[in-house]
């Protein structure tokens, strides 16, 4: 799946994230990600233009936030991630 950076997972979906980047993965280092809560790691906030602090960490390839993927090929768009960008920008063209 191709992340087309909408950054809608990072703030819609339940999810463990790493509290301390520098601690890793550890038992004592995890939390709950509620659902409608901007993840602390996400940089950016225009649709499109969102990314990941974490993406840097040779661990992240461990967490739930790596292994999220769709039914579709390894190399087709995010739909979760076509739908926010084609709606922010109808959003754009109204009057």
């Amino acid at each position: 799946m191709i992340c087309l950076r909408c950054g809608y997972c990072c703030i819609e979906y339940v999810v463990v994230i790493v509290n301390d980047p520098a601690k890793g993965i550890r038992q004592t280092n995890l939390s709950i990600k509620p659902s409608g809560e901007r993840c602390k790691h996400l940089i950016g906030t225009a649709i499109g233009q969102s990314s990941c602090a974490l993406h840097k960490y040779k661990w992240y390839m461990k967490t739930p936030c790596f292994a999220h993927s769709q039914i579709e090929q390894q190399n087709s768009n995010c739909r979760i991630g076509e739908y926010k960008l084609k709606q922010s920008l109808l959003a754009q063209e109204k009057p």
